[in-house]
């Protein structure tokens, strides 16, 4: 099976596939990043589903990369008998998704072969495949796929096989396209002409970019990745386009994170804003918005792309699971849990993007306001914490920070912002809650912040204190606790979420180090005076990315495999802030754009929102 490494994104703001280094399509949903996935491979074997595309003599690629600043894969082979390329990408959404795969011949004459194995249902049902004038049609239920090549097609035991030879000067193209079965096929997609018009749609989003520096390109990389994981029509943001990789192989750690998370939101509008992407972060802006509306005692964690509440948690027992990780999940289940972490989240970013005039003087105020109003008598209660944690409920230090933070900001948009509230009663929740933290969140014989209220447990969560604000980067609780970090909750220098064989999460013990906590470690040193250390560290970080840029969620140092989810929207929205942080002289908290406010005004004036 293919490390989870090796694998490479493609992307129309709909859906996304991963393409391995054999050059196998091996995961995409279609035609939603939430949909029923056609090529399961990647959760299963082969006979799940998947688009091999490769010389007949196998084997990984010689090198691949991205065309510069875009979404195209080229992918090249070094074999006996020449050098072959191959081009893939999925054009931006027209009529229907299409996923485009062209083989270039550079030199020589190599025999290639293709195996397409469309199985819809996350593998489950094979479908009807006939040739219909020149073209493969395959039809299962609600779902149909069309597959156009000049190269010769041949049905063999449920695949579809192509072979063929490729010499140098030759192009071979074949375009895949996915639309409803009810519906008359779909028109012909041009090759050529949908490489170039895809080429120019990333290149051209790519120069909209500000970001400069020492890590332009791979800040700029983790922006393509962001915007790849974007869901055009609502502007929502999947945290990653895959479910049920795991945390822990061979583990139950696997879950579907096919959905937008709320806890996203600052780190998501800071990271837009600060390269200069107003429209993207206006959009999430008002994503965030329709998905939070309505009763505030009914506040998800998440939601669908589209605002969607409902998200059942169900297991396809039918698959094997990567590695033989199981369940396999869709749906997740954590949308039903109470983390009042995310009303911080949610105030803390609609305050930014106040800061950068994304917003009318009072849109979204009276939300805002119910929003806090029901904060303001529930921060006391017991909840499950920002790790999704399947155990008891309790106190968490980082929801009752995030509480402090819902407040700290309420009353800072009325007292700078003009905005009606009632700013004191605001304050004096804020200094409450404070004072609650330091008495029950800080244990002074540990010299420590803990993990919750009466443990002595570290959590990687501590290290956002004075990036959200609750104290400063050089306080020394905050560096006390930075260092027991440091000393008992990394692996290999690299930070865990928090010691699961201690803590109980209802989940058996064990999973990689989690990366964006680790990028958390950087910013934290940052705040802390302490740069030389966070650069290395960072530096290290950027490292364990994979040959094409990509991070999932967290990394075995044992290993040295990466684990979950991929690619991560989380892993990549700390990278870019701890790379423009880095690049600060003064680091900027969250409630702060990296830049600026005045660096977006004249930008987010003229535009108009979605």
């Amino acid at each position: 099976m293919t490390n989870i490494e090796d694998y490479a994104l493609l992307g129309d703001l709909h859906t996304a596939a991963l393409v391995s280094r054999e050059g196998s399509v091996d995961w995409l949903c279609l035609p939603r990043f939430d949909s029923g996935a056609c090529f399961a491979a990647l959760l299963d074997t082969a006979e799940a589903g998947r688009w091999l595309l490769a010389p007949a003599a196998g084997g990984s690629c010689t090198r691949r990369r991205y065309r510069g600043d875009t979404l195209v894969l080229e992918s090249e082979w070094d074999t006996p008998e020449g050098t072959v390329r191959l081009i893939d990408f999925m054009p931006p959404r027209g009529q229907a998704p299409d996923i485009v795969r062209i083989v270039q011949g550079v030199s020589g004459a190599v025999p290639m072969v293709g195996e397409l194995r469309l199985r819809f249902d996350y593998g489950q049902i094979i479908p009807w495949v006939r040739n219909v004038g020149g073209a493969i049609e395959a039809v299962a239920g609600p779902d149909s796929a069309w597959l156009r090549t000049p190269a010769p097609l041949e049905g063999r035991d449920n695949r579809t096989i192509s072979e063929f030879t490729v010499r140098a000067g030759d192009t071979v193209p074949f375009v895949l396209t996915w639309a409803p079965s009810h519906l008359s096929r779909p028109k012909p997609v041009d090759a050529a002409r949908a490489l170039a018009e895809t080429v120019d749609f990333w290149e051209q989003w790519s120069e909209r970019s500000t970001v400069t520096g020492r890590w332009r390109d791979d800040v700029q990389r983790s922006l393509i990745v962001l915007k790849a994981l974007t869901y055009r029509p609502t502007g929502g943001i999947v945290a990653a386009v895959t479910t049920s990789l795991p945390e822990q192989l061979g583990g139950p750690r696997n879950w579907d994170y096919r959905y937008c998370w709320l806890r996203d939101a600052t780190f998501t509008l800071q990271a837009l804003l600060a390269a200069g992407y107003v429209d993207e972060a206006t959009a999430w802006r008002e994503w965030l918005l329709r998905a939070v509306a309505g009763d505030p005692s009914k506040l998800q964690i998440m939601y669908g792309l589209d605002g969607t509440r409902r998200l059942p948690e169900t297991s396809l027992p039918w698959l094997a699971g990567y590695e033989g990780s199981t369940p396999v999940r869709t749906g997740n289940a954590a949308a039903g849990q109470l983390q009042l972490d995310v009303w911080g989240e949610v105030l803390d970013g609609l305050h930014l993007a106040r800061q950068a005039d994304l917003s009318k003087p009072d849109d979204a105020w009276d939300l805002q306001v119910a929003l806090m109003d029901y904060l303001g008598g529930h921060w006391k209660d017991t909840d499950d914490g920002l790790w999704e944690m399947r155990g008891p409920r309790r106190h968490f230090t980082h929801s009752k920070v995030m509480a402090w933070v819902a407040a700290d900001r309420m009353a800072r948009a009325v007292r700078d912002g003009g905005l009606p509230g009632p700013v004191r009663r605001w304050e004096r929740l804020r200094n409450a809650i404070h004072a609650d933290v330091l008495t029950n969140g800080y244990d002074a014989r540990r010299g420590t912040f803990v993990q919750s209220y009466g443990s002595t447990d570290l959590d990687a969560s501590l290290l956002l204190i004075p990036r959200v604000g609750f104290l400063p980067g050089t306080d020394p609780r905050v560096i006390a606790t930075v260092e027991a970090v440091q000393r008992d909750l990394t692996q290999d220098g690299l930070v865990l979420r928090y010691r699961t064989e201690t803590s109980e999460d209802g989940l058996p013990a064990g999973e990689g180090v989690f990366l964006a906590c680790s990028f958390w470690l950087v910013d934290a040193l940052n705040y802390a005076g302490r740069t030389k250390e966070a650069t290395i560290l960072f530096e290290r970080l950027l490292a364990l990315r994979n040959d094409v840029g990509l991070l999932s969620e967290e990394w075995d140092p044992v290993t040295r495999r990466q684990l979950g989810n991929t690619p991560q929207a989380f892993s990549h929205f700390a990278l870019v802030v701890s790379a423009l942080q880095l690049g600060h002289e003064h680091p900027h908290r969250s409630d702060q754009p990296i830049h600026p406010a005045a660096t977006h005004r004249g930008r987010a004036g003229r535009h108009t929102p979605r």
